[in-house]
């Protein structure tokens, strides 16, 4: 399976496991709670999966790489104590806490939430000395002698020898003990989660044209050679950053993510091609519905080509569509803070001189760096807060400054003067943000406007292939799709039933020629 749905076996078995009863008992008791085993390739972003399924479920998540750890960091150091067995004294050998479930119960300490998952990584590449513990692991339950704490799932991940020679296979009694999920990589699994991640445009539509490329392990009479999902991810970040402070991206810097040469190098090239065709075309006058006067050289050019254009269209409307969201969280947070802020009588409102905005913000600012040290929060959502956090400072000033001229009595402002300043400076951020929508929309019914006036075709429905790629692109991306749900796009409407119509006259075809046949 693809890790799409290997995640949702996953989480799954998770939700599974943590079901009570009425009397509050886990419904599969611990001891028949199998761990999991997630074998697949490297790279393919096992680990990024289980920080997915902890966030959406709402528990903890612990995660440990076990090669880098000895027996005595897995079970704990010895130490002689005494222990009194029929009226005599004897010294006994007990262990200390081994670092790995200490990790779980100081997790639970910092995030105050008692379930979780117990991640380890790389399970079938230990040592020799740590095999044995780690088999009694799996199927006790226990590190040394202590047991990890109920609530959290033990769920782990190796990758099968053809990749790693350090793999020790498990024996049937212990592969009777685990739930084993076998993934395989899986570009178009992988594209969805790109998307959302925000992964370079260019690297998603070289990937479009040349999928063997997503992810290979070689070995030949030169070495070994590999490309990964996770080197794809990173270089796009590097692309990203580059770009942000003018460095050239070139197959010096590709080589360092994608330890292929042949695929490093190609993609340099096309990273320069991509770049030369956003320059090219101005795909920022196409989004603006000023289209290129020559459109015919664009249709007649390499099916490669037009899938680039096509990716730049994508890759700039998903900055907006992602700009969207985000701006949407901000503003909610800020209306649900200046909504409290309301209730509160005038005397409280003016209460500290207009601080009020600054101290909910030290206590947001508190509760991030909390939530971020027990990891609670992804990227995006730190994002989120920390812009909420920036902006009740700056709200904070606007109302000191209300604050201080109503104590002096130079303020024209009426008997709710920093409740209304706190509106109005809000409606003036949801002004700009109605207009960044409506820009946003106006940038999608352009592209639409520009794919039909360029790659337009009679014969079909929908326009074109092109049209089918660009439409199919925007309805698999989670950004792209939200933003449509929530403010309309009469194109994409359109365009969509268009090419549903298609794909039903397309069955209805299909079916006459069996019946035919």
């Amino acid at each position: 399976m693809n890790i799409d749905q290997a995640k949702e076996e996953v989480k799954n078995a998770v939700r599974a496991y943590l079901e009570k009863d009425e009397a509050g008992r886990y419904e599969i008791p611990i001891e028949r709670q199998r761990p999991i085993l997630l074998m697949g390739p490297p790279g393919i972003g096992k680990t990024a999966v289980m920080e997915q399924i902890a966030h959406e479920l709402g528990i903890g998540l612990v995660s440990y790489t076990i090669t880098h750890h000895t027996r005595q960091s897995a079970i704990g150091l010895p130490k002689i104590s005494e222990k009194s067995f029929e009226g005599k004294v004897y010294s006994v050998t007990e262990y200390t806490m081994s670092e790995i479930i200490g990790a779980v119960y100081e997790q639970r300490e910092k995030s105050g939430i008692k379930e979780g998952i117990l991640f380890l990584d790389e399970i079938n590449c230990v040592s020799e000395t740590l095999a044995p513990t780690m088999l009694q692991f799996l199927q006790y339950k226990t590190f040394g002698s202590l047991k990890l704490p109920e609530g959290y799932i033990i769920v782990t991940a190796g990758n099968p020898p053809q990749y790693n020679k350090s793999v020790r296979e498990f024996d049937i009694v212990t592969l009777d003990r685990v739930r084993q999920i076998n993934i395989e990589e899986d570009f178009d699994s992988w594209k969805e989660y790109a998307y959302k991640a925000g992964v370079h445009g260019s690297i998603l539509s070289y990937l479009e044209i040349k999928k063997d490329n997503f992810y290979s392990i070689k070995t030949d009479v030169d070495g070994r050679s590999f490309v990964t999902a996770r080197g794809w991810e990173d270089l796009s970040r590097i692309i990203k950053v580059n770009e942000k402070l003018g460095i050239d991206v070139d197959e010096n810097l590709t080589c360092q993510y994608l330890q292929n040469i042949e695929v490093a190098r190609d993609f340099a090239n096309y990273y320069e091609l991509y770049r030369r065709y956003n320059e090219l075309y101005k795909i920022p006058d196409i989004l603006e519905g000023r289209f290129p006067e020559n459109t015919k050289a664009i249709r007649e050019g390499s099916f490669d080509e037009k899938l680039s254009i096509i990716g730049l269209l994508t890759d700039k409307l998903m900055e907006e569509f992602r700009d969207y969201v985000k701006n949407q969280a901000v503003q909610k947070t800020l209306f649900e803070t200046i909504k409290e802020f309301g209730v509160l009588s005038k005397e409280a409102q003016t209460e500290g001189e207009g601080s009020w905005f600054g101290t909910k913000a030290d206590a947001m600012e508190k509760k991030l760096e909390k939530d971020m040290e027990a990891g609670l929060v992804n990227r995006e959502e730190e994002k989120v807060s920390r812009l909420s956090i920036a902006a009740l400072y700056d709200l904070d000033k606007e109302i000191s400054l209300i604050s201080a001229g109503n104590e002096t009595g130079t303020s024209a402002a009426s008997e709710n003067a920093c409740f209304e300043g706190a509106k109005s400076w809000f409606g003036k951020r949801e002004s700009i943000r109605q207009q960044q929508i409506k820009s946003t929309d106006d940038h999608l019914t352009n592209c639409f406007e520009f794919m039909e006036k360029t790659f337009g075709d009679e014969q079909s429905l929908t326009g074109s292939q092109e049209m089918v790629i660009f439409l199919t692109e925007l309805s698999k991306a989670y950004y792209s799709l939200r933003f449509v749900r929530e403010t309309g796009n009469e194109a994409y409407y359109r365009y969509n039933k268009l090419l549903l119509l298609n794909d039903r006259k397309q069955e209805l075809r299909d079916m006459v020629a069996k019946l035919e046949f």
